[in-house]
């Protein structure tokens, strides 16, 4: 039997997360336009690791594995800056993100759910991907990222009620869990 709604939400908030609330699956949009953004690489992980496009698949392929799901929960961690300039202090703030959604699975597991973690941007477990040449060396804890999957996290964090910006002097990243009822 799945647990409760906020027994789920309890024991994500426990891991660490900032903040989580749910999204209607109706409300979920997919968006090329989200997706373009990814292929621009920005940050450097288009095509260059499992986690992200085009190795998460198309934006239809990433939509009908969401729809297996009954629901969303977004969450969040902010994490403090010495400026709006450190650079630094994001890319920790990233990895120290990462090792979040990791801790949240661990936490989720002995729920027995049926569910996924999507994550920020990339993977970073590995000091080279192996994608496209062989499969993933950790496909137990390969987390696609939630931007490659054309979700625009700005909109969704204001249909879970959760804060996209938490002030000056910090950043705030953000994950996803769909699990089935």
């Amino acid at each position: 039997m799945t647990p409760d709604l906020e027994t789920i939400k309890r024991v994500v908030l426990d891991a660490g997360v900032f903040e989580i609330g749910e999204v209607s699956m109706a409300d979920l949009v997919f968006e090329p336009e989200i997706r373009r953004i990814c292929e621009g690489n920005m940050c450097r992980s288009y095509g260059g690791c499992w986690a992200c496009p085009p190795a998460v698949g198309t934006l239809a392929e990433c939509e009908e594995r969401c729809r297996q799901y009954d629901r969303f929960l977004l969450f969040n961690c902010r994490y403090p800056l010495k400026s709006s300039f450190d650079i630094k202090g994001m890319m920790t703030a990233m990895r120290e993100f990462k090792t979040l959604t990791e801790k949240a699975a661990d936490a989720l597991r002995p729920l027995g759910l049926d569910y996924m973690l999507l994550s920020n941007e990339g993977c970073g477990k590995c000091a080279k991907c192996t994608w496209p040449d062989a499969p993933c060396r950790f496909p137990d804890r390969l987390y696609h990222s939630i931007e490659g999957y054309g979700f625009n996290v700005t909109r969704l964090s204001k249909l879970a009620g959760l804060h996209y910006n938490n002030g000056p002097g910090t950043v705030t990243y953000f994950g996803a869990l769909l699990y089935k009822e």
